[in-house]
């Protein structure tokens, strides 16, 4: 079983190209609405939430774990691999890498959370790969844009937030963007409209297809989904998201304080009244 999880919806748009890819994997995703968003914490905070997150889903059964989240991945995944017994796959180096790949001038934009920009681990990863100039960006509002449903292409408020923020790349001469946040693809349409010529790099996209190369199992397509709060929103927005196709049930279940000491994880679970 592959365990997902993100501060909120970001990471379904990774659950959505997993499924895409391999509709014979079983997938527990785990979205931690109770703490969302991530990107405006500490790193000791946001090192906290992801170990719990962790914790919730090797209980569960996770035999390797996608981080579904630009913040965590830059922040915290290397505290995380230290302390746990299954592999992490996180959305960095995968997204650097296509981002690279396919760009043409080397010029390469980065829109992520303010934790995420403030690490610079995008930066670091694309200049790895050879000379390359970045541009970093941070947009908080587009992660409370996509939590709170102003996703659709003629949305006036996610509009006005996409000229707000990506006015000043319109001059950069760029003509690659990784969207470091997994909630940001879900505002594609209006990063369009700002930058019409520049490609899109999906995070989460990119990070589910190495998951993909490195995962032989073949399971049965079951899918459960679990939000830490607010389970009934958090399955509105997941359908409009995935579609109705697909079998996705959110479980009325928030983990409880779970503790973390040296790569040991224990969960206890609550049923939501």
């Amino acid at each position: 079983m592959i365990g997902i999880f993100d501060s909120g919806v970001g990471g379904l748009t990774a659950l959505w190209e997993l499924r895409r890819l391999r509709p014979d994997l079983d997938i527990v995703y785990f979205g931690d609405t109770a703490h969302v968003p991530y990107g405006t914490r500490s790193p000791e905070m946001i090192r906290r939430f992801a170990g719990e997150a962790v914790g919730f889903l090797s209980g569960l059964g996770a035999e390797a774990i996608l981080v579904a989240c630009g913040t965590v991945s830059s922040v915290a995944l290397p505290a995380l691999s230290e302390h746990t017994g299954c592999p992490l796959f996180g959305v960095v180096e995968p997204a650097a890498e296509v981002a690279y790949r396919v760009s043409k001038n080397k010029k390469i934009g980065i829109l992520a959370t303010e934790a995420t920009v403030g690490s610079g681990a995008f930066d670091r990863a694309l200049r790895r790969l050879g000379p390359v100039v970045t541009r970093s960006l941070a947009c908080p509002l587009f992660v409370s844009l996509a939590e709170n449903g102003f996703t659709a292409p003629d949305d006036p408020v996610a509009r006005a937030a996409a000229e707000h923020y990506l006015a000043p790349l319109r001059e950069s001469a760029l003509d690659t963007l990784i969207l470091g946040c997994t909630h940001f693809p879900l505002l594609a349409a209006h990063i369009h409209r700002v930058l019409p010529g520049v490609r899109l790099i999906g995070a989460g996209e990119a990070a589910a297809a190495v998951l993909v190369e490195e995962t032989p199992r073949v399971g049965h397509g079951e899918l459960a989904v679990f939000a830490s709060d607010a389970p009934d929103r958090f399955e509105a927005t997941a359908a409009r998201i995935l579609g109705t196709s697909l079998p996705v049930h959110v479980q009325k279940y928030i983990p409880r304080r779970i503790q973390t000491t040296a790569g040991r994880y224990t969960d206890t679970i609550r049923k939501r009244n």
